[in-house]
């Protein structure tokens, strides 16, 4: 998260920009140099708290060091894993982000009086007792760590360095060697072939193209870590659910088959569910009494949030299963895995058995988590080149009975992870102006996007560029001609006096569900997607003008309270003892029970969870969300809000994902001309080290050594 800008005491800034030549730079000058960036809203007042404890620490510390320090919690915060030491050189305003004249000024000035060469930054840091030097120096409880190569450093906070080791070292245990499980061919095969019958291919999909979908269900068959990445409507979840059947059918025992599903927040754990067993019905249909699906829905379950299915506890980072007590699964099927940041991957596969299979699903090209790491974006790094070995090309036409084309064959030695490894690459569902325009965006193609949105004659995109943020409140009500919007939450509000004169009657609580669940999948239709939380043209704003329009319409109280019938709520924190998680969104609506008391329901699935309004300290209004936010879900129509003054936000990343909410309709609103192209041109990448770890050769057994 960004820092609030702010404007630094100019006598402060003074201090550090000035034509006189430097003065050697003490540890002193530095922490006050420090604090004057942060004034100036480049750093956080953690950021330079870090440095000063560790001053404090060793006060003979060399400047560079500290500023180092300080830079590294910057980054975290930004949600990096690490901070690469050469990005220190030059001077590091793309860190550190925009900034006024002055304090970019003072940031020039202190800069040159830092090192010049990467070598020096690194031999001040390794002069510190508390950075350890990993993998040389042994774990002494150093706050931080210098690790990487001598060509690229990267220095670490303690704990991110363990998550990013425990991570990689799971994946290597679950990706060395080619063979993994033993897979009986024949019957494997049978049944890919009546799972995945020709034409397997949408009519889009080139000609002669392998069926990706058939080939990761062989991949995963034998493996136990497998990762299907593809865009939207590539078939993630339809995929998943034929290899769950494929499980089902192949296994030696399969009533006892454990299964679990999981996802980063509530909404996508109960799409996951709903998705895998609509394909599983579906599937039933097609291979008759020859297998018992319904007894695999039966064996699955309810998905379940990662907090939840690791058995979260309140007021901790730690979770109930981990190492000590692990899950008691046999396959784990995992979606939205570009949301679960490093942290709670590592918590993941630290409490997954060893023989249990891990099955992550989600969209490399997605925004990565709010919170530090890019874990699925590093697994994926090379899944467009494929880089099968000749070994897993022979297995697949064995097995799935698809021949690789030459370009997806790697020489030998293949790296390890890619055998572990499908990306689906036919959409079945973005073919349109929507696809085309998550395509175009996704490749960095600015003109082309801009095309697509002034040419679409069909009216399923359109762009809005204004300085006034009315224009987007107007996408929300009264709504955009032919397009979702909440005006059918409001029609299904207004049923309310009709729906309360059948109180007391032998079927109310069925009829008052029934409205409830229409109220709640109404809403659902349509969002306002934020690039930034706070402003006019951010979450805060807009919520606000959204209230406002409807409770001028008379859809709402005009003088609310913090709590009133309609309100839309975002659940900002985790809650077991209340069955509600982050990013869960519910309604404030009137009670079944006799006097209509406020509850608040969310839609669990296809069941409704009731809370009391009073009871729910953590939520926000959610007529409007971040981008991030809104990961997991998917709305008829979507409007994507970029607002100026926040560069280093905007990036195809979070476009891409915003467009790609979208199922019928999306709008694109511009607070001012070319933020748009801006934010193409623009790609988020994640300071991470686990990429190296998991390259390091061909199999990865080197990482072994590297503890």
């Amino acid at each position: 998260m960004s820092p609030p800008t702010h404007h630094a005491d100019s006598a402060t800034l003074d201090l550090f920009a000035t034509d006189a030549a430097p003065a050697p730079l003490t540890a002193t000058a530095a922490l006050a140099a420090l604090r004057a960036l942060t004034d100036a809203g480049l750093l956080r007042h953690i950021d330079t708290a870090l440095a000063a404890e560790l001053h404090q620490q060793q006060p003979d510390a060399a400047p560079c060091a500290l500023v180092a320090c300080a830079l590294l919690a910057q980054m975290e915060g930004r949600g990096h894993s690490c901070l690469p030491l050469a990005q220190l050189l030059p001077t590091p305003q793309a860190l550190l982000g925009s900034a006024q004249d002055e304090a970019q000024a003072a940031l020039i000035a202190l800069w040159a009086q830092l090192p010049q060469r990467l070598a020096d930054w690194v031999a001040a840091l390794r002069a510190c007792p508390w950075v350890r030097q990993a993998p040389a120096q042994t774990d002494q409880g150093q706050p931080l760590v210098l690790a990487g190569s001598s060509a690229q450093p990267l220095l670490y906070l303690r704990r991110y360095w363990q998550y990013e080791q425990a991570v990689a070292q799971q994946v290597a245990a679950r990706t060395q060697g080619e063979s993994g499980k033993a897979v009986d061919a024949a019957t494997a095969r049978g049944w890919l072939d009546r799972f995945f019958p020709p034409p397997a291919e949408a009519a889009n999909a080139p000609k002669n193209a392998p069926n990706w979908q058939k080939i990761a269900c062989a991949l995963a068959l034998r493996g136990q870590l497998t990762v299907i990445t593809g865009g939207p409507g590539t078939g993630k979840t339809y995929t998943a659910a034929r290899l769950l059947a494929l499980l089902f059918a192949t296994a030696a025992q399969p009533e006892q088959l454990r299964v679990a599903l999981a996802a980063p927040t509530g909404k996508a754990a109960a799409r996951l569910k709903q998705s895998i067993d609509d394909a599983l019905g579906a599937l039933q249909a097609q291979v008759g009494a020859d297998l018992d699906l319904a007894a695999l829905v039966q064996r699955a379950g309810a998905a379940r949030t990662l907090h939840s299915l690791l058995g979260a506890r309140p007021d901790t980072r730690h979770f109930s299963r981990n190492a000590a007590r692990l899950l008691e699964v046999d396959v784990l099927i995992v979606d939205e895995a570009s949301m679960v940041h490093l942290e709670m991957m590592a918590a993941l596969l630290a409490a997954l058995p060893a023989s249990a299979r891990l099955v992550l699903l989600g969209d490399k090209d997605q925004l990565a988590s709010v919170e530090a790491g890019a874990v699925l974006g590093d697994l994926c790094q090379h899944a467009q080149a494929g880089r099968y070995s000749q070994a897993s090309a022979d297995y697949l036409a064995q097995v799935a009975g698809e021949v690789l084309p030459p370009s997806f064959i790697a020489p030998d030695p293949a790296p390890a992870l890619a055998q572990h490894i499908a990306m689906l690459r036919t959409s079945r569902r973005f073919g349109g102006p929507i696809g085309q325009l998550a395509q175009a965006v996704n490749a960095g193609d600015a003109a082309q996007a801009a095309a697509v949105l002034q040419q679409d004659a069909s009216g399923a995109v359109a762009q809005i560029t204004s300085g006034d943020p009315a224009q987007a409140v107007q996408l929300a009500w009264p709504g955009r001609p032919g397009c979702a919007s909440y005006a059918d939450y409001a029609e299904q509000l207004a049923r309310w006096p009709a729906i309360a004169q059948a109180a007391g009657a032998p079927d109310f609580a069925a009829t008052h569900a029934a409205w409830v669940r229409a109220v709640l999948q109404a809403f659902e239709r349509f969002r306002l997607l934020c690039a930034v939380r706070a402003g006019d043209w951010g979450v805060a704003g807009l919520n606000a003008g959204v209230q406002a329009a409807l409770a001028q319409a008379g859809v709402l109280p005009r003088q609310p309270g913090a709590w009133y019938a309609g309100r839309p709520v975002m659940v900002t924190r985790n809650d077991p003892l209340l069955g509600v998680f982050n990013g869960d969104i519910g309604i404030a609506l009137p009670a079944s029970e006799a006097g209509h008391a406020l509850r608040v329901f969310f839609l669990q699935g296809e069941a409704l969870h009731a809370v009391s309004s009073t009871r729910l300290a953590h939520v926000e209004t959610a007529f409007a969300m971040t981008v991030h936010k809104s990961q997991g879900s998917e709305f008829a129509h979507t409007a994507l809000v970029l607002p100026t003054g926040c560069a280093a936000l905007l990036a195809r990343e979070l476009v891409y994902t915003g467009i790609t909410r979208a199922r019928a309709a999306f709008t694109l609103v511009e607070q001012a001309p070319g933020l748009l192209a801006q934010a193409v041109g623009q790609s988020t990448e994640r300071a991470s080290g686990l990429g190296q770890w998991l390259t390091l050769d061909a199999n990865l057994k080197q990482f072994v050594q590297l503890k």
